[in-house]
């Protein structure tokens, strides 16, 4: 099976915690950024983060540190493009990505993801949303390194949605239990803060 690195995709402003680098805020006794950390690297061959500005402020984690390839901030696949073009450099053949605000995704993410990849070797994550649908989560998602001029051709012509483009690549959804949680609950509120506190995540 094709090397798997590990992108974690860290470029949100955290308008609604007060500003600064979301992943830095603290919860459940560690900041973000350490439990995506020790979540995603026992899964992967290497470990990346993709932000934006002084990567000094990340230097304690001994990360490389990806900075957008594409100007003017156009979201989450302009990291994942970053995090393509790095693996491509270290020859590997794919990459998934986490977000860098979501504490308790699945330790077993990785796997899954490959297991449920189709032909294009593309697949996102999905758990059930309380009401019997589907909720696609494709921040966390396998992206293979043979799909990125494809990737850098969709953004320069102005996609954003990364759904659409993995979409248009036949992407495979692997399924994971919402249950007794969802562990994709991301922190963007204080008062998210406050309910990952009280979940169970081990």
């Amino acid at each position: 099976m094709t090397e798997v690195l590990g992108v974690i995709l860290a470029g949100g402003h955290a308008t609604r915690m007060g500003g600064g680098d979301k992943c830095l805020k603290r919860v459940a006794g560690a900041r973000l950024i350490d439990h995506v950390i020790a979540r995603l690297q026992p899964q992967v061959a290497g470990l990346a983060l993709n932000a934006n500005g002084d990567p000094g402020r990340f230097a304690e984690f001994g990360l490389p540190v990806l900075p957008d390839t594409v100007a003017d901030q156009p979201g989450p696949l302009a990291g994942v493009l970053a995090g393509l073009d790095w693996a491509a450099a270290q020859g590997a053949g794919a990459i998934v990505t986490a977000a860098g605000d979501t504490p308790f995704f699945p330790r077993d993410l990785v796997a899954r993801l490959q297991a449920a990849a189709g032909p294009s070797g593309l697949a996102l994550a999905a758990s059930p949303d309380g009401t019997g649908r589907m909720q696609r989560h494709p921040v966390f998602g396998l992206w293979p390194v043979a799909l990125r001029e494809d990737l850098r051709r969709a953004l320069a012509g102005g996609l954003r949605k990364m759904v659409l483009w993995a979409d248009g690549h036949g992407a495979a959804t692997a399924v994971f239990d919402s249950q007794p949680f969802d562990p994709f609950f991301n922190i963007n509120t204080p008062g998210d803060v406050a309910a990952a506190e009280g979940l169970d995540a081990a």
